[in-house]
């Protein structure tokens, strides 16, 4: 049975979102009476929500940028944007769990019942309101004060949480809650110290994101959503996901750390590569292939490529000058995010647009012939930026002093979009 999405199909997890934040008195105790698997949890409604910081982060910190008074707007790299989103997201998956086991562990210590899965389900629950509220670090100046109002949020659905799921007295409820916290922030700066070291070993294969096969699976809905829709691609990614989490289970169970890091690392791969197996970044010769020789009436006199892997997930890029030799000069990037494309397919997801004016120039972020287009001019220094995403994976960025934001436009036409977006095709068809 397909659903149309625009009525039905994204019922399910908006209305779980919107009844937590606005109704959570009533919706705990149908949280908690709710029979369900870490598991499911995670693919259903965690990785979800945990993409929006991860998301949010990037958009942020590489494609808006952040506006620094009297020198302008700076932005970090596409690869170094998107390893920090990897980072963040990461910690998010492995944070929500942590807290999870917290809960449960200090349950006895407060009158509450010890109950794994109810712990679970209020961690997962009571993350919702800073997850949805993380989206506002894209806005300058109240962004951050948003952010921090939804954690404060959280934390009061914690309080209104722990009595029903964890059957704690009323009257613990606030030391309770208070000591979850507590715990929560030093695990979290401990997890930001750490994660980089531990993210590719053996100790998350074997006691963190390992861990989520220790309940067994249950049967996936049998709603099926639009395939050509965000919530059915959505639908099409959990469903690849549920088979990484069955290897994690066989992992688990199998006691050997390597085969369990392994597991949980082609998870990773799953989760950040969009559901699919995991995936090469384009190698450097064909990535230096794709580069002009001539751009913008320009002829090419630099040129580097090369390939990184971070956490196991690939992105190559291809950076090129061009000159007349007197001055006039465009600098070009090419990046192909590979392994994480599932992040880049949920920033188009989101839709973000942006429009800006200033009295030097303007900022706009839109979609065009399905692709996400940024654009940044400075009128005064008749100085432009214009980066282009296209196929999910490829970020092509040109930059330099031209007469216009068109002309920018009409020298980016001299690399083969196209031939990104086949090549794109291609390699998705083949996964």
């Amino acid at each position: 049975m397909t659903i149309d999405t625009q009525h039905q199909g994204s019922r399910d997890i908006v209305s779980r979102v919107k009844a937590i934040l606005m109704t959570p008195k009533t919706e705990w105790p149908v949280i908690a009476a709710e029979t369900t698997t870490v598991v499911d949890l995670y693919k259903s409604y965690v990785i979800i929500l945990a993409a929006i910081p991860a998301v949010a982060l990037f958009i942020k910190a590489s494609i808006i940028g952040t506006t620094i008074p009297f020198a302008g707007t700076f932005r970090v790299g596409i690869g170094t944007g998107l390893t920090q989103a990897v980072m963040i997201y990461v910690l998010t998956l492995v944070g929500i769990y942590i807290v999870g086991l917290v809960i449960d562990a200090l349950a006895p210590t407060f009158g509450a019942v010890k109950d794994q899965m109810q712990a679970m389900k209020t961690a997962v629950y009571a993350y919702t309101a800073y997850l949805v509220a993380s989206v506002f670090q894209i806005l300058p100046g109240l962004g951050g004060l948003l952010v921090l109002a939804g954690a404060c949020y959280g934390f009061y659905l914690l309080y209104l949480g722990l009595p029903v799921t964890m059957k704690a007295p009323a009257d613990k409820a606030v030391p309770y809650t208070a000591v979850v916290v507590v715990c929560t922030l030093v695990i979290m700066i401990l997890l930001g110290l750490v994660v980089g070291s531990l993210v590719g070993g053996s100790m998350l294969g074997a006691g963190g994101l390992g861990s989520l096969g220790g309940a067994s699976t249950t049967a996936s809905s049998d709603v099926k959503f639009d395939p050509n829709s965000p919530l059915g691609a959505l639908q099409q990614y959990a469903s690849k996901l549920e088979e990484a989490s069955k290897k994690l289970e066989s992992a688990q169970s199998s006691g050997d750390p390597d085969a369990q890091a392994k597991a949980f690392g082609n998870a990773l791969g799953a989760v950040l590569g969009g559901g699919g197996s995991a995936v090469e970044a384009i190698a450097p010769d064909q990535l230096r292939g794709l580069v002009p020789d001539r751009l913008g009436g320009l002829a090419r006199t630099d040129i580097s490529v090369e390939r990184n892997a971070a956490l196991g997930m690939q992105v190559s890029q291809a950076e090129a000058t061009y000159s007349d030799g007197s001055g006039k000069s465009l600098d070009l990037e090419i990046t192909d995010v590979g392994g994480t494309m599932g992040l880049m397919a949920l920033a188009a997801w989101a839709n973000i647009e942006q429009d800006k004016q200033t009295s030097t120039g303007f900022e706009r972020t839109y979609r065009a012939s399905n692709r996400i287009m940024h654009e940044v001019w400075n009128e005064s220094r008749k100085h432009g930026e214009l980066s282009v995403i296209t196929a999910n994976r490829f970020v092509v960025t040109l930059e330099g002093d031209v007469p216009s934001m068109d002309a920018l436009k009409s020298a980016v036409g001299g690399v083969d979009l196209a031939a990104l977006d086949r090549l794109g095709a291609a390699q998705a068809n083949a996964r």
